[in-house]
């Protein structure tokens, strides 16, 4: 039986190591995964940033998303080449640097991040629907769009990757669609170009945000290229989602940069649903399709990695299908309750939530990528990742602890938010680099951390 024949099966697996014998999926799935997840409304919302909070103008705002996503996206793909090597998730793959135990700190965070993510989605899928008809309520497109998610999580790893498949080709036919239809058939203002005046602070914040978008997919990002055979290579791994991630996130944040200087107040769903009247209808059901995809992406790996956090407490207990359904629903009810109650000024609490991704998000992703490209060079004895003691890893990795943490203070001189404004981002008029510094400063104080202390778990497998 091949494995389009088996799409309706529940996934057995969680978190434990995929045998080779279970090995399937060739380079072009990473590619349509990474490329049909993005084409969705939080992404559209996210380009918009660049012209609605950074008030950036519009060739200088598609400037700051491609750079921003080429080079976020470097990072994003570097991970993606790992899971066919190790064949376990991204997060039970941290324990190989943190240790067992201190990885659950870096954990317990990204579990927020798809809570929060989640809850983002159903939002903008609810608001979204309801801007379609008064007949379905915000709550109701919550709700629809989370059991769709949830479904998808549910059933796993192969119906995942064919819902994104399939929305590959739906939700790009739909954004080439609505580019031509707003852009032909509805028109362009005529100061169009000549909104907003470039400014080094919203460009930096803007190039700063595209990077993010690419960086907060590192910490799940090898969930999906785990049932990869192992030959498939670091290579082709890399590229098929560096351009799948990379072109799925820059159309629709062009297309969100262009509904944001065409609407008054900043509401690019409503946006979008008014600047394509007349094939709106099929617009917005893709896309909050599409949400739903995403957050099947969200939810599953949200439940990796709370099993990964039980098994860590528990080491004798391994869930399986019926631990990541259960997973998933609590998980789920949490996100929901997140969107019902929160979705009042929706776009100053993302952009918050996003910039703290940053800040929390980059320290880790340096450690990891010195460790497994530069310090073990993708050698890891999978079994100790499955031992309460960490096995050759220990419990704690005081390196790698230590140079997360200082990767988040080595930041806070650069951070620049509503909360909080550091004194070097004063003296750049707010701009906020703080993401640039904290990638350099914690691989340089990692690595020579490693080398200078002969990191042991890298000789025992070297």
């Amino acid at each position: 039986m091949n494995q389009e024949d088996t799409i309706g099966r529940l996934e057995q697996s969680t978190i434990q190591p995929i045998p080779a014998a279970e090995r399937h999926g060739k380079a072009s799935d990473l590619f349509t995964i990474w490329f049909g997840s993005n084409i969705m409304l939080l992404t559209i919302v996210t380009g918009a940033l660049a012209v609605t909070v950074f008030k950036q103008p519009f060739w200088w705002g598609v400037l700051g998303i491609v750079i921003g996503t080429l080079v976020g996206a470097v990072f994003m793909a570097l991970h993606s080449a790992q899971g066919p090597q190790l064949g376990v998730p991204q997060m039970v793959q941290t324990r190989g640097q943190f240790g067992s135990i201190g990885s659950l700190l870096v954990v317990g965070l990204v579990v927020i991040m798809y809570l929060g993510f989640f809850a983002s989605n159903l939002v903008l899928g609810g608001q979204a629907l309801r801007s379609l008809t008064p007949a379905v309520s915000v709550n109701d497109g919550v709700i629809g769009v989370g059991i769709l998610s949830l479904v998808a999580t549910i059933f796993g790893y192969k119906l995942i990757h064919a819902y994104t498949r399939l929305m590959t080709w739906c939700s790009g036919a739909v954004l080439v669609l609505a580019f031509v239809w707003i852009i032909f058939v509805h028109g362009l203002p005529a100061d169009f170009f000549a909104k907003n005046s470039a400014n080094l602070t919203g460009f930096l914040g803007t190039i700063s945000v595209a990077a993010l978008w690419q960086i907060a997919y590192a910490p799940y990002v090898s969930d999906y290229s785990r049932y990869m055979p192992a030959d498939t290579g670091s290579r082709v791994a890399f590229w098929a989602s560096y351009w799948g991630c990379s072109l799925g996130s820059i159309f629709p944040m062009v297309l969100g940069a262009v509904i944001g200087l065409m609407v008054a107040d900043g509401d690019v769903v409503n946006g979008l649903t008014t600047l394509t009247h007349g094939i709106s209808t099929l617009v917005v059901i893709v896309l909050s399709i599409g949400i739903a995809a995403t957050n099947a992406m969200n939810l599953y790996c949200g439940a990796l990695s709370t099993i990964t956090i039980l098994q860590t407490l528990f080491p004798s207990w391994s869930g399986k299908a019926r631990a990541r359904a259960v997973t998933a629903l609590v998980l789920f009810g949490i996100s929901l309750t997140i969107a019902l109650f929160g979705q009042s000024n929706f776009l100053a609490a993302y952009t918050n939530f996003i910039l703290l991704l940053l800040y929390v998000l980059v320290p880790w992703t340096a450690v990891n990528l010195i460790d497994y490209y530069l310090v073990c060079h993708g050698q890891y004895d999978v079994d100790s990742f499955f031992r309460q003691d960490g096995g050759i890893y220990g419990r704690f990795n005081g390196i790698a602890i230590f140079s997360y943490l200082f990767g988040i203070v080595v930041q806070l001189p650069f951070v620049a938010t509503d909360l909080y404004t550091g004194p070097i981002a004063k003296k750049l008029d707010g701009a906020d680099i703080s993401w640039v510094v904290g990638l350099a400063l914690t691989s340089l104080v990692y690595y020579v951390g490693c080398k200078r202390f002969s990191r042991a778990s890298a000789r025992a497998v070297a």
